[in-house]
């Protein structure tokens, strides 16, 4: 990773759930474990959202989402939201990048290489920037685009599926910033901030 955040006037941030083993999806793209968890209560220690004595909780998507201006998701990502009913992102501008994609989408701005996404944000003045999809996510974090992370793990083992971190040249360093967890449903959420790599001179 070379970029560092004062190069740009945006901030890439991940919210995303996962399950304990580090999958996203299972291979096909099934979701079910995450979206409906079987019924069942989960008891929390100390450190609930609740608990005066806990640390600062991470972000929750209604904390989370609003804070957004722009989202910038996979092929795969956008695939899967064209099932929705009605367009989540009312309000929200949306950059897909996709080498391939063809659409004549006019909610949605394609972009082809990593570079192309970059200027998008730029140019259209972006602040907050959701990055969403695994393979989305891992290129960016590559690049040294991500800022924020907040992963909200499931607790479940799916055994196999999508990762949500790929391979890195170097090791990314985080600094926590908020957990905890909700007795619900059982996820721990834990939001991180990046820190930047050292640029070389």
């Amino acid at each position: 990773m070379t970029e560092t955040t004062t190069t740009r006037p945006w901030r890439g941030c991940v919210f995303i759930g996962v399950s304990l083993d580090g999958f996203i999806a299972r291979p096909d793209g099934e979701l079910s474990w995450l979206t409906d968890p079987p019924a069942r209560e989960h008891a929390i220690a100390a450190a609930s959202a609740d608990t005066p004595a806990a640390p600062a909780p991470a972000l929750e998507w209604e904390t989370f989402f609003p804070a957004i201006d722009t989202l910038l998701i996979g092929r795969h990502t956008y695939e899967t939201v064209l099932t929705f009913d009605p367009w989540p992102f009312d309000g929200k501008a949306v950059v897909v990048l996709s080498s391939a994609l063809v659409t004549d989408d006019e909610r949605v701005t394609v972009a082809r290489s990593l570079d192309e996404a970059r200027s998008i944000l730029t140019d259209r003045g972006a602040r907050r920037v959701y990055v969403d999809g695994g393979q989305t996510i891992q290129a960016f974090l590559a690049g040294g685009l991500i800022d924020e992370v907040t992963v909200s793990i499931a607790p479940v083992l799916i055994g196999q599926g999508r990762r949500l971190f790929g391979d890195l040249d170097g090791d990314v360093l985080l600094s926590l910033r908020g957990v905890h967890a909700t007795p619900d449903d059982g996820l721990v959420r834990v939001t991180y901030d990046v820190i930047p790599a050292t640029v070389s001179p």
